[in-house]
C-alpha cells in the first residue's frame, strides 16, 4: 500500500510537470494570433456615424428663427422670479422677435417636488401662455431630458442658469443657451447674435 501511495504522488506530479508555463514562447504565439484575429474582426465591423441634420450649415443651425421655441429650465424660472422678470416679455425683448416658451414635464415634475418653496414658480410654470412638452421617460431629471430633445430636434433655444447643463449644450453644436445677466434675457451662440446684455 506504502508503494502505491507513493506511486499515485509520482504520477500527480509528473501531470502537474507536463503543464505549460505562463511565459511558454508557444502560448504567447496563440495570444499573438487571438490578438491579430481580433484586430481583423475589429476592422471588418461597420461603425455607424451619427449623421449631421440636415439644416445644420457646419455650426449654422438654419431651423433657427422666429418664433424662437425656448425650453425653460427649472432654475431659470425660479432666478427670473428673483430678478423681477416676466419670461414672456423678457424673452420678447432680448430676441426681438415672437417666442414660445415650452415647459416639459419633467421641469413641472421638479417644481412640484421642491414643495411650498417654489409655489410662485410652479404657478408661473402652470401659465396658459407657455406650451406644455409631455415626456416619455422615466424619473423627473429635467437637466438629461432637455440635452436630448435638443439633440433630436435642433430648433430650441436652451433657457438655464445652470453650469452644469450650460456646459452639456455647449456640446451639442447649433443650439444656442439663454441665459439672465445684469436683470435682463441675454443669448449664447445665436447666429445672427449681439441680442439682449452684452456677453459676461
Amino acid at each position: 500500500s506504502r508503494a502505491m501511495g507513493k506511486l499515485k504522488k509520482t504520477q500527480k506530479f509528473a501531470k502537474v510537470k507536463r503543464m505549460l508555463t505562463p511565459k511558454d514562447a508557444r502560448l504567447k504565439e496563440n495570444q499573438e494570433k487571438l490578438e491579430k484575429k481580433n484586430k481583423e474582426a475589429e476592422a471588418k465591423k461597420v461603425h455607424n456615424v451619427a449623421k449631421p441634420p440636415v439644416d445644420m450649415f457646419f455650426s449654422y443651425n438654419a431651423s433657427l428663427g422666429p418664433p424662437y421655441h425656448i425650453l425653460v429650465d427649472t432654475n431659470f424660472i425660479n432666478f427670473s422670479i428673483q430678478n423681477k422678470l416676466d419670461l414672456m416679455k423678457a424673452s420678447m425683448d432680448c430676441l426681438l422677435a415672437k417666442c414660445t416658451v415650452y415647459i416639459t414635464d419633467c421641469v413641472m415634475g421638479e417644481l412640484e417636488k421642491l414643495g411650498s418653496k417654489y409655489r410662485v414658480a410652479l404657478r408661473i410654470a402652470k401659465d396658459k401662455r407657455f406650451e406644455r412638452l409631455p415626456c416619455a421617460h422615466k424619473g423627473t431629471y429635467a437637466d438629461d431630458c432637455l440635452v436630448e430633445r435638443v439633440t433630436q430636434s435642433r430648433c430650441y433655444i436652451v433657457a438655464t442658469c445652470d453650469r452644469d447643463l450650460k456646459r452639456r449644450i455647449r456640446k451639442v453644436p447649433g443650439v444656442p443657451i439663454m441665459y439672465i445677466a445684469q436683470r435682463r434675457f441675454s443669448i449664447e451662440r445665436l447666429p445672427d447674435g449681439g441680442f439682449g446684455a452684452p456677453a459676461v
